[in-house]
């Protein structure tokens, strides 16, 4: 496996930018083989500049507008797409390769573009949950979502008669229209946040599509006439951040187009195809900010390949096949040319500069900071953030990025959660005491180190325990300002959405009837789990399925106007959506009429379903408490050999067993918590209170045996 040596060299800063903001021009002919760099910011500046002598030299630069979110190259079908798209708000704007703009198209859309595509004529936008195709600026089709659209893709024009638009949704679909109606819906592993055509053309027939997934995830899938067919998926094992865009070159130069990959936790990668045309790592880099688009191509030299990348931040940066250093004796290096001293030289430069200008400027704010009419401003700053449950731990990463460095970020709940190690966290965390008599269940501060832009957290939360998570993030600015971001708990919050139901496992039910509307209900059931759109569903019926994360069971929920009927497999489920949604009928003075069918054989079902884990954590913390007592044991004796096979095991497992349960914090107590709420809520419903037999339970549990804990359940009562 041939295996890639890319150097990182940083070209200039723009504003903060969103994915898929970046493109490079193709070039112009055999004598300039090199590339033109195309880029839109949040600052509403479009700019595009090419490399000389490594300087970025502007070809032209827009003045300040409105936020501009996505950039596309068109042109006329079958020949060189040259012509720059923008979106802004709810405009596309079009310029060529000089800066002149020759379209200004408002599209009279209710909502900002979001992601858009150009074939030709035919121009496809999309918003939140609206998509639109415009045919020469005329509206021809449109389709109002279920769930919010991340991206759109169209297969290409020339190799596929019918047009085929494909939107990327977060309830993990790929919605494939035809007109103004849909196809088929192609089912993927996560929500998808990108869409890129496989190979640049889409493979041999045109219509092969690659999607990355806010999860981490990357799948190849066919757009067939009549149904998909999936290729294959990457899964993210190794839990990487979310993607957030794709493109194909070959860095490898085998003559294949190569895949690369952008993440929000900075992460560069580079997959070659193997004989079977399954995707292999050849290359990884780590960025300190989310990585928001990345291209292939030969910008600062036209014989060699590089990866060009944005960061959110607003760095434009290269990852090039060319060598920046060259070696000067053992453990040395000098620049490659004097071109590079000459650039070193300039840049120390205009840092004395800046750091002269800065001084200035701070002691003329203390001066006017002193008069008694001084109004202090207080700076203002955006915080991209993503709060998303993962699927393998059942728990949730709470990411946080700055365009400048972060300070310090209190990290503060009002409902009981667990914080999780993250090894890419750098932060320093200090817990202060808290009070949960007074709704505080956690305080918790992150000291991050310099320059840190981005941080990420993990947190555990318990289902049937409901609040708000608040993040108080604090940036090295003066004055000191801070920005508060807050994050709902949910009641069901380790449970995602998925697309099927096992009607054959022994389910529960639990039917509410009464005088409310479509919209109420959705609006309460939409407080109750994770994933679910804000806006009323289209149609008289609503009916979404989810899984949990932590225990795989499963929830149907099924709503109309008047009625809602939910199933599971799980009583203690059943039980909070009953309190809850009785609580949400309750504040807005809607009586409701409850009936609830319990399965008996669920009660054992879920005892098996938890007994992997329960069995797992129970041997794993028994190994833990020996460990001690062992390791003095061979302090003491020269030759262990006495011992059985199982404990010089553990003797030799010591550390990868304690970091292994260092990492499961609470994991023995959480799974004791909820069959201890499985034992209440199964009696609760019978209408018997049995918290009184719970340390019996408990007891049962510290001598744990399957049989006998389902025999247990059964006899009490």
């Amino acid at each position: 496996m041939m295996e890639l040596n890319l150097s990182r060299v940083d070209y200039l800063q723009v504003g903060i930018t969103s994915p898929k903001s970046l493109k490079l021009l193709p070039p112009a002919g055999k004598k300039d083989p090199t590339q033109k760099v195309v880029v839109a910011d949040h600052n509403g500046v479009l700019q595009c500049f090419s490399l000389k002598k490594g300087e970025p030299n502007h070809v032209f630069k827009t003045l300040p507008g409105n936020k501009m979110v996505r950039v596309e190259l068109g042109g006329p079908l079958g020949q060189v797409r040259e012509k720059i798209f923008v979106a802004t708000g709810p405009e596309v704007k079009g310029f060529n390769k000089k800066g002149k703009q020759f379209l200004g198209f408002d599209t009279n859309m209710s909502e900002s573009i979001l992601a858009m595509h150009v074939e030709g004529a035919d121009l496809f936008v999309s918003g939140n949950y609206i998509y639109n195709h415009y045919k020469d600026c005329k509206d021809t089709n449109y389709y109002l979502c279920q769930d919010k659209v991340n991206d759109i893709i169209v297969l290409p024009v020339e190799r596929i008669p019918e047009i085929m638009p494909v939107l990327a949704c977060q309830d993990r679909v790929l919605r494939v229209l035809q007109d103004s109606d849909i196809l088929y819906e192609v089912e993927t592993p996560g929500p998808p946040s990108t869409l890129c055509m496989y190979a640049g053309t889409g493979g041999d027939e045109g219509n092969e599509i690659l999607y990355g997934t806010s999860d981490g995830r990357i799948g190849l899938v066919e757009i067939g006439r009549l149904a998909p067919s999936h290729r294959w998926e990457l899964p993210n094992e190794k839990r990487n951040g979310g993607v957030l865009c794709l493109d194909n070159y070959d860095m490898t130069a085998d003559g294949i187009l190569d895949l690369v990959v952008g993440r929000d936790d900075g992460l560069v990668e580079i997959y070659g195809y193997d004989e079977a045309d399954e995707p292999i790592l050849r290359h990884t880099t780590t960025c300190s900010e989310s990585v928001t688009s990345v291209q292939g191509g030969r910008v600062a030299n036209g014989t060699f390949d590089e990866v060009v990348c944005t960061t959110y931040a607003g760095w434009i940066m290269s990852l090039t096949t060319e060598h920046q250093t060259k070696a000067a004796g053992p453990g040395n290096a000098v620049p490659a040319d004097k071109d590079m001293q000459a650039k070193i030289i300039h840049m120390r430069q205009e840092m004395e500069a800046l750091q002269q200008k800065v001084i200035q400027e701070r002691e003329k704010y203390q001066v006017t900071a002193q008069h008694k009419n001084a109004i202090s401003a207080v700076p203002q700053f955006n915080i991209n953030d993503k709060f998303v449950l993962n699927k393998e731990d059942a728990s949730y990463t709470l990411s946080l990025e700055v365009q400048m460095a972060i300070d310090n970020v209190l990290i503060q709940s009002d409902v009981p959660v667990d914080l999780l190690d993250v090894d890419k966290n750098s932060a320093v965390v200090s817990f202060s005491a808290c009070n949960p008599e007074e709704g505080n269940y956690l305080l918790a501060t992150y000291r991050c180190q310099a320059n840190t832009t981005r941080l990420e957290i993990k947190v555990r939360s318990i289902e049937g325990q409901y609040g708000t998570l608040q993040a108080y993030t604090t940036p090295r600015l003066q004055p000191k300002t801070c920005v508060v971001k807050q994050y709902p708990i949910k009641p069901l919050s380790l449970h995602q959405r998925t697309h099927v139901f096992d009607e054959n496992r022994p389910n529960c039910s639990l039917k509410l009837m009464g005088n409310f509307s479509l919209a109420e209900i959705h609006s309460w059931v939409t407080f109750c789990l994770p994933e679910l759109p804000e806006r009323t569903p289209a149609g008289d019926t609503a009916v979404f399925h989810f899984v949990s994360t932590f225990l795989d069971t499963q929830l149907m929920c099924q709503y109309k106007k008047g009625e809602g009927l939910f199933k599971s497999d799980n009583i203690s489920t059943i039980s909070i959506l009953k309190d809850v949604l009785t609580k949400e009928a309750t504040k807005k003075k809607i009586r409701l009429d409850i009936s609830y069918d319990i399965n008996e054989e669920s009660v054992a079902h879920l005892l098996n379903l938890i007994h992997p884990k329960l069995e797992y954590q129970l041997v794993l913390a028994k190994k833990v408490q020996i460990i001690d007592a062992l390791k003095e044991l061979q302090v003491h004796e020269s030759d262990t050999s006495f011992l059985s096979a199982e404990y010089q095991q553990i003797l030799q497992d010591a550390e990868k067993l304690q970091e292994e349960y260092k990492k499961q914090p609470c994991c023995l107590e959480r799974l004791y918590g909820m069959i201890t709420d499985l034992f209440i809520d199964k009696f609760k419903f019978k209408g018997q209170n049995v918290k009184s037999k719970v340390p019996l339970l408990i007891e049962h549990l510290d001598n744990y045996d399957l049989g006998q804990l389902i025999q247990f359940f059964n006899a009490s009562g």
